[in-house]
């Protein structure tokens, strides 16, 4: 079977045509499970497909929040739930299987970890391949303790190689108890918005693979096609740019119910929450600033006990490596634009966390006329803050509020493209919103 017999392409026309659908309003809360002392959670894995941008359809293995109705019909989602709970919190995940294969969960970085029924595996308790003829459904429990704040990750511990590719991967997110603006028990830590960042990649191949032969794939993949992995798709929490930008939980993509879209204001600090969730490492990239990183796999970059993040460091691009996490704060004010980003004369008063040596300073050059202008969706029609100006019809769209728009993005060219189809995968916008939009 040749891998690249599937192959879609997706015209300019028909990628202009999907960003006009994208919605301005962007979700500022990580979207989840979410408890404060304790979280039991029910979860089936199961087999289902997620839809890429380009219009291919993929088998993935997931999972299922069983108590989610509502949502989705409690089906299968990439990536799993997210689990939110506060520091010292007892977390009990009830695991059941659908699959064909023996499945189970474990928690990196978590301590204490006890597991009940289900058989031994080389990791952590499984549960046994799905038997419709079996008279009980097999079930094994997981309770630990979340007792340190920081951002993990979960996945299979059987046959990760090939069960964490399929889709059983998720976040766990553990707040501290000093504040809900905190990561961290230190003010190093404080932020004004989070935003979560699961980065990971499909070999489609595999997938076809899993979905023609089912338990035999196993040994078909050893042989030969987990050590020649290409992946064609890149995604930020399960969806692949300009999926990304679309509001979370949209209908059209129950099983991929997370979205990543930035949105801030000058002077304010976002956090980001980065998991590496695959198998390859991932150089993300955030256009306007450079972020400081104060913590790795939950743990604050500290020389010292309450020395804070002393150790913290600034990067322009995280190299996202798999099964690590990275909390880092990225800050933007407009300092060394080198003009007013407001269009301010020098005698009008600052706006809040406007970088004053540049107050009044006026635009560096003079722009061409429309006619001569190519313009992008997230273009306002002008290039100052909070300002709409007039454009063509039918031309931006994207940007109703007038912010500063940044493409958040992997490095790596390859890993922003749908099968090979640019632009795409491990893509989204930052947007810088003028002080007085709200923001949820």
């Amino acid at each position: 079977m040749n891998r690249m017999t599937d192959k879609r392409i997706i015209s300019p026309i028909i990628f202009a045509v999907m960003l006009l659908l994208l919605s301005a309003n962007a979700h500022a809360v990580i979207d989840g499970i979410v408890a404060t002392s304790s979280l039991t959670v029910e979860l089936t894995a199961k087999a289902d497909h997620i839809t890429a941008p380009d219009g291919g359809s993929i088998m993935v293995w997931g999972y299922a929040d069983d108590n989610d109705h509502a949502t989705n019909g409690s089906r299968a989602t990439y990536p799993g739930p997210t689990l939110m709970v506060n520091e010292g919190a007892t977390i009990t995940v009830h695991l059941k299987n659908e699959l064909p294969v023996p499945v189970s969960m474990i928690f990196p970085g978590q301590s204490g970890v006890s597991t009940t029924g289900g058989t031994s595996g080389i990791l952590t308790a499984e549960v046994p391949a799905y038997d419709a003829n079996a008279t009980e459904v097999p079930v094994v429990t997981y309770t630990f303790t979340a007792d340190q704040p920081g951002t993990y990750v979960y996945q299979s511990g059987t046959s990760p190689e090939l069960q964490v590719e399929m889709g059983l991967v998720g976040a766990l997110i553990v707040r501290p108890n000093t504040g809900p603006e905190y990561a961290y028990n230190h003010t190093d830590s404080i932020f004004d918005h989070e935003y979560l960042f699961i980065l990971s990649e499909m070999d489609p191949y595999i997938h076809k693979i899993v979905e023609f032969y089912g338990p035999n794939a196993q040994q078909l993949i050893d042989s030969d096609h987990l050590s020649d992995y290409f992946p064609l798709y890149w995604f930020i929490n399960g969806r692949a740019a300009p999926d990304t930008m679309l509001d979370p939980y949209v209908s059209w993509l129950p099983t991929q119910p997370y979205n990543c879209m930035p949105r801030m204001h000058p002077g304010e600090k976002v956090l980001m929450r980065i998991i590496g969730a695959g198998r390859e490492m991932h150089p993300f990239h955030y256009h306007g600033n450079h972020a400081r990183i104060i913590a790795r796999d939950g743990q604050l970059l500290s020389s010292a006990p309450d020395a804070g993040a002393d150790l913290a460091y600034m990067a322009f691009t995280t190299t996202s490596i798999p099964g690590a996490t990275y909390d880092q704060i990225f800050e933007w004010t407009g300092k060394g634009l080198g003009w007013d980003m407001y269009g301010h004369a020098p005698g009008d008063p600052l706006e809040p966390h406007e970088y004053a040596p540049d107050h009044g300073k006026s635009f560096p050059v003079v722009l061409p006329e429309k006619q001569d202008l190519t313009f992008g969706g997230f273009y306002s029609g002008s290039p100052f803050l909070g300002i709409m100006g007039s454009l063509p019809p039918g031309e931006g769209g994207l940007n109703p509020n007038a912010g500063f728009a940044y493409m958040w993005h992997s490095h790596a060219e390859k890993e922003m493209t749908n099968y090979d189809i640019f632009p795409g995968g491990m893509m989204t916008m930052l947007v810088v919103e003028p002080h007085g939009v709200p923001i949820p």
